[in-house]
């Protein structure tokens, strides 16, 4: 078995300490190539220890600049330790050096979204979506983007979208429910926010909307 890909298996077998080892080993074998640094530097943003993940896919860059998925994976750790200005910037090189597909484009936007540039997110999202339409994370954020910039139409298809896929995404049904008080379409506004509860009880924007269209028709 290719030791690279024994490696990469035992990972995601839970098996971190063995992963180690195999992936250790290959930059013994082979010190001058950022192959086996991105490796073991994934396995570190894995367990968490994001500090040592930096310095190895910061040492694969120093191998090769154009190293596309050592950029994104430092651009991963930089999201996960919520520093999404330079998460941006990783992602972004990852792109510019070659890397083509929905995952890069997803965290990119959803990186401008954190720093609340939706504006900035949206062509992002669009590729992403271009990708992969099918994956529902993909498609609610492309519609939460779209709905902060006001273009409530498309963030509706979007969020209807999602429910094809999955007709229990409670944060879709919540989100739709707010697009239909948009429209002031109250009654079927309500009716989301039921089924987003009915899906999860404790959804508290849920709960609130619910609540204040209860307010609102006693007070007529």
């Amino acid at each position: 078995m290719d030791k690279i890909k024994k490696g990469i298996d035992l990972m995601q077998e839970n098996k971190f300490e063995e992963a180690a080892v195999i992936f250790n080993e290959i930059i013994e074998e082979k010190p001058n190539d950022p192959v086996g640094y991105i490796n073991f530097a994934n396995l570190l943003l894995h367990m968490k220890d994001y500090d040592r993940s930096i310095r190895f896919f910061e040492r694969a860059i120093e191998l090769n600049q154009s190293a596309a998925t050592a950029h994104y994976g430092l651009g991963n750790v930089y999201f996960e330790t919520e520093d999404f200005v330079n998460a941006r910037k990783s992602f972004q090189k990852a792109i510019d050096n070659g890397l083509d597909e929905a995952d890069v484009f997803f965290m990119l936007a959803m990186s401008y979204q954190n720093e609340e540039h939706n504006k900035l997110s949206l062509p992002f999202f669009q590729r992403a979506y271009e990708f992969n339409g099918n994956d529902e994370s993909i498609v609610f954020q492309y519609g939460l983007a779209l709905a902060a910039t006001n273009q409530i139409k498309e963030a509706k298809r979007k969020f209807l979208e999602v429910l094809e896929m999955n007709e229990t995404h409670s944060d879709a049904l919540y989100n739709l429910g707010v697009v239909f008080l948009y429209e002031e379409n109250i009654d079927l506004a309500y009716e989301q926010f039921c089924k987003a509860l009915d899906v999860q009880p404790d959804h508290v924007l849920a709960g609130n909307g619910k609540k204040q269209i209860e307010i609102l028709r006693e007070s007529e």
